[in-house]
């Protein structure tokens, strides 16, 4: 997820009285009440010129994610598409976000004790943290914003190089070419670059962001706004999608990548747990085969585990659902056939 600002850097007046302490998302709140999310802080970028600070060398890095979070599980898409996995590691977090320490009160990213704890997490192979902020401490002895993921780590260094997952995604595409298994796939070519940069702007704001907004909202007028921005956009996508395979046209772009994450999480989480209940994704005909048609793409189903995902939101959000109680469905198969293949590639 997105992260806090540097503490030199100027807050608007309207975050100022919540975002001393805004450690997690939920933090994140203006006096209307709506969600406003801040942004990320490490924005160091890895380079494919040997002279870089960071050079784009295989086994030097390290990528942290969860697979409940959708911001990291496009990092994840990536590294999967470009068949990364040889040359950059990964590990994902606890689901359920935990104490962080005994000193006190924030819940945060875990790391399980040991890799049979929690199916799907495994311990921190390479600083022994107990949790992700424990990465922001030994990265950063002043940092006091939201310890949050992703986070692609310098292993030479011991340093976080880059929080920002729009970033971490655009170096995974191209920066990493000479190592890839996968170099020939470009989810960003040139010509395509600017409708992609329209394309995520209104699906971030939309979608992306918007069911945050919705579920977040603590007024009803924040909300209300909220959702009808979501739907708006929403339909907006079915429409294009009746007429094309993907969503910038019949190639497979970064921004299918970054719609594809919120999608997937729509009917099992978002529609109950942020109110997001006006219509599901399976009543959209065309994003809902979309949504399939972008999870039968090589490597992406492994991105997805759906159990992380739903004890993640249903377990750490106690504000919104104080029991903790997880809905049993509905079970979604998105291996199952869809039409998408009507429109040429």
């Amino acid at each position: 997820m997105i992260s806090f600002f540097s503490g030199s850097q100027i807050l608007p007046s309207h975050f100022k009285h919540t975002l001393q302490m805004a450690r997690s998302a939920l933090d994140e709140m203006s006096i209307s009440g709506a969600f406003v999310r801040t942004p990320s802080t490490f924005r160091n970028f890895i380079s494919r010129d040997p002279a870089s600070p960071f050079p784009a060398e295989s086994g030097r890095y390290h990528l942290y994610i969860s697979y409940a979070c959708p911001w990291a599980s496009r990092c994840l898409s990536f590294l999967k598409l470009k068949g990364l996995e040889k040359a950059i590691s990964f590990t994902a977090v606890k689901p359920k976000w935990q104490r962080t320490k005994e000193t006190d009160e924030h819940m945060g990213w875990v790391f399980p004790t040991s890799s049979e704890e929690e199916p799907g997490a495994e311990p921190d192979p390479l600083n022994g943290a107990r949790s992700i902020r424990e990465l922001y401490e030994i990265a950063s002895a002043n940092y006091i914003g939201k310890y949050t993921v992703p986070v692609l780590w310098d292993k030479k260094l011991k340093t976080i190089v880059n929080n920002e997952s729009s970033e971490i995604i655009h170096m995974f595409n191209s920066e990493f070419n000479d190592i890839a298994e996968n170099a020939a796939l470009d989810l960003y070519p040139p010509h395509l670059q600017s409708q992609i940069d329209e394309v995520n702007e209104w699906v971030y704001n939309g979608i992306n962001n918007g069911v945050y907004k919705c579920g977040f909202a603590k007024k009803q007028e924040p909300y209300e706004e909220a959702i009808r921005n979501l739907y708006q956009a929403l339909d907006k996508c079915e429409e294009t999608l009746s007429k094309q395979r993907y969503i910038c046209g019949n190639m497979l772009t970064e921004a299918d990548i970054r719609l594809f994450v919120t999608l997937i999480r729509f009917d099992e989480v978002y529609v109950v747990h942020f109110k997001c209940n006006k219509k599901m994704l399976r009543e959209y005909p065309n994003l809902f085969n979309y949504t399939k048609d972008i999870f039968q793409i090589p490597g992406m189903s492994s991105t997805v585990n759906m159990e992380h995902i739903k004890r993640h939101y249903y377990g750490s959000h106690p504000t919104i659902n104080p029991l903790g109680v997880i809905p049993v469905g509905p079970n979604i198969d998105y291996s199952s056939p869809h039409d998408r293949e009507r429109f040429s590639t």
